[in-house]
């Protein structure tokens, strides 16, 4: 079925579209979301027809709150609790054991389940309007740079939503840090919003486990070839020429003196890994808008938000097989 998309502010239209069984485009704090509802096979099956996702990919579940979540779970741990409350609203994922309630599609048949509570007003307008939770993977063909803004969404799912919820450009602009608490010790599946030393500060026993599955994944968003632009990615490092050459664009972290390239593009003007953050997958964009056919970047600093951003880019960079 086609639909003239319509890009607009009434969270009462997406609710009536949602309540059809239909999806969404939602705005949340890291990137903009497809949204059905998370309780609903049928819902849930046009959510991997739109973005020709994979079954074997697992989706987040959104909430209003943490007490939204418990029927959706058998065990909330008292660290993972803990976490819930430090950082919700906010960036974080957390897997737990899921409860009967959640079909077996949304965790592509695992006994954990993602859930989150986001940190933008508009969504959690429209959570608490619903009674059921949402699950919205980002708003973009797999494996495609995430959208962080309305446009986005709208330039590739354009006749394949009815609705896309206006909401302003993602602040944090890259997905939510995933922490899993299935194991005996929990750990951290994706990095993300929430930088790893925020976690390990409150639960120091966590493990840091991050995958780069060839094919497929049990997590969201580990496939080792993900969040990619058209163009070819190549890290800077791996350049062996004597003269970087002018007419190849090249992403850096910030500004410098010296001009090495002249396309350069900067994630921060003045070498914020917050900015940085929240403009790398439009950045991204920007290059298969310009018809380019390879970037060069160079590698964040390895510590905080910059080791999510590493992670992006090099998943980014990873040929497909």
């Amino acid at each position: 079925m086609a639909f003239e998309t319509i890009i607009g502010d009434q969270i009462l239209v997406a609710k009536d579209w949602l309540d059809r069984d239909e999806l969404v485009g939602i705005p949340t704090e890291t990137v903009y979301g497809l949204a059905g509802n998370g309780l609903n096979v049928k819902s849930v099956s046009k959510i991997f027809e739109a973005k020709n996702r994979p079954y074997f990919d697992p989706l987040i579940l959104h909430f209003k709150d943490i007490n939204a979540i418990k029927t959706c779970v058998r065990e909330f741990p008292s660290s993972a609790y803990k976490l819930a409350a430090l950082f919700w609203p906010g960036p974080l994922t957390l897997i737990l054991p899921k409860s009967e309630i959640v079909p077996d599609l949304v965790t592509a048949g695992s006994d954990g389940v993602a859930v989150r509570v986001p940190q933008h007003p508009i969504a959690l307008k429209l959570l608490e309007k619903l009674p059921y939770p949402l699950a919205a993977p980002s708003a973009n063909p797999f494996k495609y740079v995430s959208p962080t803004c309305s446009q986005h969404v709208y330039d590739q799912l354009q006749t394949k939503i009815p609705y896309i919820l206006e909401g302003g450009p993602s602040k944090v602009g890259i997905e939510s840090t995933i922490v899993s608490f299935l194991d005996e010790a929990p750990k951290i599946l994706r990095l993300g919003g929430i930088p790893t030393e925020e976690i390990q500060k409150y639960i120091p026993e966590v493990i840091v486990d991050i995958q780069h599955a060839p094919n497929s994944s049990a997590i969201p968003g580990q496939l080792a070839h993900h969040y990619a632009p058209k163009c070819q990615l190549i890290p800077l490092d791996s350049f062996k020429g004597e003269k970087f050459p002018k007419e190849i664009p090249l992403l850096l972290f910030h500004k410098s003196k010296t001009k090495i390239s002249d396309f350069e593009y900067y994630l921060s003007e003045n070498g914020n890994l917050k900015e940085a953050t929240s403009s790398l997958f439009s950045t991204l964009r920007e290059f298969d808008k310009a018809g380019f056919k390879k970037v060069y970047f160079e590698w964040m600093p390895d510590e905080g938000l910059g080791k999510a951003i590493n992670d992006r880019l090099s998943r980014a960079s990873t040929k497909e097989n």
